[in-house]
């Protein structure tokens, strides 16, 4: 099993409970009042001040780019050769250089309150682009995006799920990459497209198809779209159970012959699938981990909620049925937790790819966890807990959705399903039932 964190670690969560304490959870109020003043001027995507004022606390105190790996793990186990792929520039960036392990309690910690992640540049979909351009990016692009990206002076999206096709799988993507001469040019359309409608948002990270008659997961490739292209266009923001998750969002965008030059490739041409799904293991673990500090705020609404209120003449955290509650919460968080540290520290000693299963056991159990949590605050709040007046409903919304973004229950459960019947089959159909496991995750 994992030992205890380092000291190193173990110092930043101290710190950053702290900063919690004195600088995010006094500002949770006037967040919201600032986003809710941009909603009443008709630009709820608009920056929100109090986030800029806060990041600049956040550099001071070291909190920044808390995510972004150790120097050695830059190629992680998915790196290219090309040593045009240069990482003297990574040095030049303030990252923690934690690994995927020590920075998992993080991320619990700045799970509690979503908006939180921006201020120490540790938002997705950032977190997982910087990664990717880290690991894939050459020198060039590093120097045009990463570094900009890690100062927190622009944003960026990820177009990979589209409209017209079951996105789960990424080889059904149909926005097409076609070369003439010296540029690329794109047509398709996307959507779910988080961060495009942020104001700073400058880079887009677009998968298409570059090649439709190749092998199945060597028909994709990534390229660095500059969001104010000629051609690119955002149509709409797409809202998450009523909710419009300002002022990030979810964009639809429309891409009609938009042209990058061929120097834009996000490492080698076909190999977009490879890169997707390098991106996806890191963001999962954030993603769980982001959860997993929601349930805990969740349950600790609920025990205040039940020592405060009084139903037929005693308090609520006296029935029983609520100390049932309760304890299965306690458990379902503390399991959850344990399985995602256990899958980061696979990760790290093995790679993201001997992780698979690992992987998609979190994106199945924790989105389920943190939603039964939840369903019992709000029960335990009654009628105020589907209104506006508390986070439960849209913090509900939120994990409703993880059970579908970064793939959905069924392709993780099935893709465990397969990778541990391959342990009972005869060798010849072993490395088939894998490779095909690899590609549904």
């Amino acid at each position: 099993m994992f030992s205890e964190p380092s000291l190193t670690a173990s110092s930043l969560q101290q710190r950053l409970v702290q900063f919690f304490a004195e600088h995010i959870e006094p500002n949770d109020a006037a967040y919201h009042e600032q986003l809710a003043e941009n909603r009443r001027r008709g630009q709820p995507f608009a920056a929100i001040p109090l986030i800029e004022s806060l990041q600049q606390r956040a550099r001071h105190a070291g909190l920044w780019n808390l995510f972004l790996p150790p120097d050695d793990d830059c190629r992680g186990d998915h790196g290219p050769a090309d040593p045009g792929h240069a990482d003297h520039g990574r040095k030049e960036r303030d990252g923690a250089g934690l690994t995927n392990l020590e920075y998992a309690p993080l991320c619990e910690i700045m799970g509690r309150l979503p908006w939180s992640a921006e201020v120490f540049n540790c938002a997705a979909p950032d977190t997982g682009n910087m990664e990717t351009l880290a690991r894939y990016g050459t020198a060039d692009q590093q120097r045009q995006w990463l570094e900009p990206l890690a100062s927190g002076r622009i944003r960026s999206a990820f177009l990979m799920s589209e409209p017209a096709v079951a996105s789960s799988d990424a080889t059904n993507i149909a926005c097409r990459i076609e070369r003439h001469g010296d540029e690329y040019r794109i047509n398709g359309r996307k959507w779910w497209s988080t961060g495009a409608n942020h104001p700073h948002c400058r880079l887009l990270l677009v998968m298409g198809k570059t090649d439709p008659q190749a092998a199945r997961h060597q028909q994709q490739s990534i390229l660095l779209v500059p969001a104010d292209a000629p051609g690119v266009q955002v149509l709409r923001h797409l809202t998450v159970f009523g909710y419009d998750d300002a002022p990030h969002g979810h964009a639809e965008v429309a891409l009609q012959d938009v042209r990058v030059p061929v120097s834009n490739l996000l490492g080698a041409a076909g190999c977009g699938f490879e890169i997707a799904q390098a991106r996806l293991g890191p963001g999962r673990v954030h993603h769980c981990m982001r959860s997993i500090g929601v349930a805990e705020r969740a349950l600790a609404m609920m025990c205040r909620r039940l020592e405060e209120r009084t139903a037929f003449g005693e308090r609520l955290a006296r029935r029983s049925v609520w100390h049932e509650r309760i304890a299965r919460a306690r458990c379902l968080i503390d399991q959850a937790r344990l399985l995602v540290l256990h899958t980061a520290h696979r990760m790290d000693i093995a790679g993201n790819r001997a992780a698979r299963k690992e992987i998609a056991m979190i994106k199945s159990v924790v989105p389920a966890s943190t939603l039964q949590v939840l369903d019992w605050a709000i029960q335990a709040y009654g009628a105020a807990g589907v209104s506006d007046d508390f986070a439960l409903a849209s913090l509900w919304a939120s994990q409703r959705a993880m059970r579908i973004f970064d793939g959905p229950d069924e392709v993780h459960a099935n893709s465990i399903a397969k990778l541990e019947l391959a342990q009972y089959r005869a060798p010849s159909s072993v490395n088939s039932a894998t490779a095909a496991a690899a590609g549904a995750g």
